[in-house]
């Protein structure tokens, strides 16, 4: 029967002009989503026209199969999880067909961005209101499929209130439009002897009798409660003139919306759009001693228009204390509240949204239940959002096996009823030993909780579904939706039934099965549920794998528990204009497999379930980690801080042990070593570097791309620098003492930088001193030689440990390799505390000028006063381990200096990435995104800067621009 379906899905991928999949990998990295499930699927499909979604409802069909439709993956209930095959249209199903300004719609396929489509929609001055909190990399299939709404539903309401039109296949392969349906049209189409005819028949024949009506409006949620998603939207269907009169036109796309693609197959879909909010905003962020008093102002705040109206408790407020980036975001706090609701009002001018505002805060203080409200504007509302953003996020970021779990976070009830229900909630939690904490959209009656559970235990597995139940009973208690906005999916299906009536259930069963009689569409959910506590990524009671590595992983219990970190949110497929570096292989390929969450989820899968005495000897990880560039962005960006790149760098080691080291690898890691012996005789391996013959032969031996210009070797090396002016009087009144790190690619390769470094620091009065180190092991690091690593970090720490102090701090210039003392050092070397001491005391060169700068130790008058215009690029190591605020700064200094910060992610080089011939179209085509064109788009005066010796390389493959460290144009700044 194996060899059998196999030949069947060899057959089929023959025929598609997309790409079938039916190898490991690609499987496990679509057996889960961002919720608990995991289901291996049959094979995984990239269709890239109607015709091949055609073929694959062939397939299911004739070999009762199914189809499991995926847009990003961030679903939170198991809808993306399935045993068919995964339809994955987020590769090719993405454009955005047309715009009509007039009648305020766009056509779009189902695998387009939402915030994608609003950065289109803006120069119409339209944009798609429901907004989530993965509105970066949702997508539009998505929204509809689960009915999102997100923060704003309270102006702009949810996607189903914005779908028009909905182009499909069925379940037999014919194509079909749905859309706004006059009563005489509604019954034509019944009279068609098609699939379709049969829909809208079983449709008229269910829900035309009153009884069942009256039935369905009692039992479904309230209609006031506008974000619900409890089965079938059925209820919405009884508002049109086919079932009153005098109601608007029917449209079955309004039973699509929230369907979870359990009934056909989106191709395209129109969209009601809404004029841009108004342009000025103020959020009054009113302050609350008591989580009663807050709620009770709910009501209260909801009266005055409000665009939205979120809150968050004193748990999520204290997630952030302790976080640097967020400490600035937390400037608007007053005391220590029990609770936050964050109100936003909006007009056209600021003086009426000004008035606005003092109507809300003057409301807020007769009620008496607020000690404070704040009032923010500009970019202090960013702040605000961001702080309530990132609460949540570190709350998520818990260490181990105990993990918040998605099961009771979407329920919602009318705004009356929110104050007692959430006093009941409470209470059933504290019953449960959970601590309810209250991150809400308060303005929509919708809490968004969930509890701790260790879902590897069953003891806990059964408190999910005991937890569940009973929060299922108190919603339909209060006729609430068990799912305002997050879908049913596996999670929630069982408990449509209680939710919304056996009787009525069964109705929606016969719905589902006139649509799809074999059931092929995402079977499972909404109707005929998986049970919710199976299939869950972890088997329950298992013994837990024990992994020895290189690397020290114990502030994650383990290298295993780090990839377990990632829960799937899929922050790692934001594109290039959404910010941020993470993560740059799929910014170039747009390939699921290049992502973070699939290098995490490829080595748990594999760590777990591997028999093999080496876990990581598996072509499946290389093939994963092949693209990772190892930026490290995913460590500071990622809400759960996977760090891949310490993953790959011990996945490396251990693969290697197993298969050996090859010889283009020892060039690259050996690169200081080699350097040095080229140094000896510069001007004749320069020679060989730039002669097209020689050179042409040193790329093809090792596999390096020929298009890749190599890297030259200084006249001098800085060691040599450094010995010819160590003897020099040293002044007596210096400033300051540090110690300098003389890296192996300043050494070698960027001498002249770090005479400008020495000169710069000692002009500026500070006494500079020199020892005898080790290079950084940087190269080992990043392919994988962690023994040798090891010896590095081991006697760079020897070296430093009695030196190093907030008296004498290491500076050094390069940040891979200074960046090592503080990242990987503590996780390398045998004295952890001493490497845990320097590391504190580790300084970026540009870090340590801005510190004294604050300290008033380094004046503007020491500088010219010329103007320049300067563009700077910051290194991928500095931006997630740092910031560029430092590189900032300084270039600034200089009086008449203006500084533009580059928002270009990584540059693609990536230390030898970009060398190697397979991967050079990929670093180039990560240059492309934003980093090139910015660039190319400088005026010729303008000074390109990068503080990284493969950033400044790359630019000037890229660009054919020269790239000046910001040291150097310091040093030829200073007077």
């Amino acid at each position: 029967m194996v060899k059998e379906s196999n030949k069947m899905l060899i057959e089929l991928k023959s025929q598609l002009e997309g790409q079938l999949f039916t190898d490991d990998l690609m499987k496990a990295l679509y057996a889960t989503d961002a919720s608990v499930y995991r289901k291996l699927p049959l094979a995984v499909a990239y269709p890239k026209t109607v015709e091949d979604l055609k073929l694959l409802i062939q397939f299911a069909n004739t070999n009762s199969a199914s189809l499991i439709p995926r847009t990003a993956g961030t679903s939170l209930a198991g809808q993306c999880v399935g045993e068919g095959i995964v339809v994955d249209v987020s590769r090719h199903f993405t454009k955005i067909i047309d715009i009509n300004e007039k009648n305020r719609t766009v056509t779009v396929q189902p695998g387009v961005v939402r915030d994608e489509l609003n950065n289109y929609l803006k120069p119409f001055g339209l944009f798609f209101g429901p907004n989530t909190s993965t509105s970066n990399r949702c997508m539009i299939g998505g929204m509809v499929g689960n009915n999102s709404s997100g923060t704003t539903s309270i102006q702009y309401g949810v996607t189903r209130d914005k779908v028009l039109k909905m182009k499909t296949l069925l379940s037999d392969g014919s194509e079909v439009i749905f859309e706004n349906t006059t009563k005489t049209e509604f019954f034509e189409k019944m009279k068609l002897s098609t699939l379709e005819g049969q829909i809208y028949q079983t449709i008229y024949k269910e829900l035309h009798p009153e009884d069942v009506q009256k039935r369905i409006t009692a039992n479904f949620p309230k209609p006031e409660i506008h974000r619900r998603n409890t089965g079938y939207a059925i209820d919405e269907l009884l508002k049109s003139t086919v079932f009153q009169e005098g109601s608007t036109d029917f449209n079955m796309c309004k039973l699509l919306s929230g369907s979870e693609g359990t009934l056909a197959f989106t191709t395209e879909i129109v969209l009601q759009l809404d004029p841009l909010p108004p342009k000025e905003s103020i959020m009054v962020a009113a302050h609350f001693d008591s989580i009663e008093n807050c709620l009770l102002s709910v009501e209260l705040t909801m009266q005055h228009n409000l665009f939205t109206c979120e809150m968050m408790d004193k748990t999520i407020l204290d997630c952030t204390k302790q976080n640097k980036t967020q400490a600035e975001n937390r400037a608007f706090i007053v005391d220590d509240p029990k609770a936050i609701l964050m109100c936003e009002v909006r007009a056209d001018s600021f003086e009426a949204v000004e008035k606005q505002a003092e109507h809300l805060v003057k409301a807020i203080q007769e009620s008496g239940l607020s000690y404070a409200w704040p009032v923010l504007v500009g970019p202090e509302i960013e702040k605000a959002v961001e702080l309530r953003k990132a609460g949540l996020g570190l709350l998520g970021n818990i260490v181990g096996d105990r993990k918040s779990a998605a099961c009771i976070e979407d329920t919602a009830v009318a705004l009356p009823d929110l104050a007692n229900y959430i006093g009941e909630f409470t209470q059933l939690m504290k019953d449960h030993n959970q601590e309810a904490i209250y991150y809400a959209h308060a303005g929509a009656g919708e809490l968004h909780l969930r509890p701790i559970l260790n879902l590897k235990k069953s003891e806990d597995v059964a408190m999910f579904r005991q937890i569940t139940t009973d929060v299922a009973h108190l919603v339909k208690k209060y006729q609430g939706s068990m799912s305002g906005e997050h879908g049913d999916g596996i999670v929630r299906a069982e408990f449509i039934p209680l939710m919304i009536g056996e009787e009525n259930y069964q109705l929606l069963r016969r719905i589902k099965k006139a649509f799809d009689p074999q059931n092929i569409f995402n079977p499972g959910k909404i109707v005929d549920a998986y049970p919710m506590d199976e299939n869950l990524r972890y088997q329950p009671d298992r013994t837990e794998p024990e992994i020895d590595t290189m690397m020290d992983f114990s502030a994650s219990m383990g290298i295993l528990r780090e990839a377990e970190k990632c829960n799937g949110s899929g922050d790692c497929r934001k594109l290039p204009e959404f910010g941020g570096t993470m993560c740059p292989s799929y910014r170039a390929t747009r390939n699921e497999k290049d992502t973070t969450r699939a290098r995490a989820n490829a080595l748990r899968e594999f760590l777990t379930n591997s028999e093999k005495a080496n876990k990581f000897d598996h072509k499946e990880l290389k093939e994963v980690f092949d693209l990772c560039l190892s930026c490290k962005a995913c460590a500071s960006e990622c809400p759960s801080s996977v760090d891949v790149a310490s993953l790959k760098a011990e996945f490396q080691y251990q693969y290697q042990k197993a298969n050996g080291v090859s010889l283009r690898t020892k060039l690259f890691a050996y690169n200081n070593t080699l350097n040095g012996f080229s140094s000896v005789f510069p001007q004749m391996t320069n020679f060989f570097f730039k002669n097209r013959l020689t050179s042409s032969m040193i790329k093809n031996t090792f596999g390096i791309a020929k298009e890749r210009s190599l890297p030259l070797i200084s006249k001098k090396s800085l060691d040599k620098h450094i010995r010819s002016i160590n003897n020099q009087v040293i002044e007596s009144n210096n400033i300051k003492t540090i110690y300098f790190f003389n890296d192996e690619f300043t050494n070698h390769l960027d001498t002249p930088i770090g005479q400008d470094a020495i000169e710069l620091l000692t002009r500026l009065n500070y006494n500079v001193k020199f020892v005898s180190h080790s290079e950084s092991g940087r190269s080992f690091i990043s392919k994988g030689l962690l023994e040798q690593a090891k010896k590095m970090a081991n006697k760079n720490v020897a070296v430093f440990k009695d030196l190093i102090s907030a008296e004498t701090p290491l500076v050094g210039i390069e940040p891979s390799a200074i960046l090592t003392f503080t990242d990987e050092y503590p996780r390398l070397a045998d004295d952890r505390v001493a490497a845990q001491n320097i590391a504190k005391h580790t300084l970026l060169i540009e870090e340590f000028i801005q510190q004294e700068i604050n300290m008033g130790h380094i004046k503007a008058s020491q500088f010219t006063k010329e103007e320049k215009i300067i563009k700077f690029h910051g290194h991928c190591h500095q931006k997630a381990l740092r910031n560029q605020l430092s590189s900032f700064t300084i270039l600034n200094f200089p009086e008449n200096y203006k500084v533009t910060i580059i928002p270009s992610g990584c540059c693609g080089m990536a230390g030898s990435f970009g060398y190697e011939k397979e991967h050079y179209e990929v670093s180039m085509q990560i240059g492309e995104q934003t980093l090139f064109p910015a660039v190319r788009k400088a005026s010729e005066t303008a000074i390109i800067s990068a503080n990284g010796t493969s950033c400044r390389h790359q630019i000037m493959d890229g660009t054919q621009r020269e790239a000046l460290h910001p040291i150097t144009i310091l040093r030829q700044a200073l007077l």
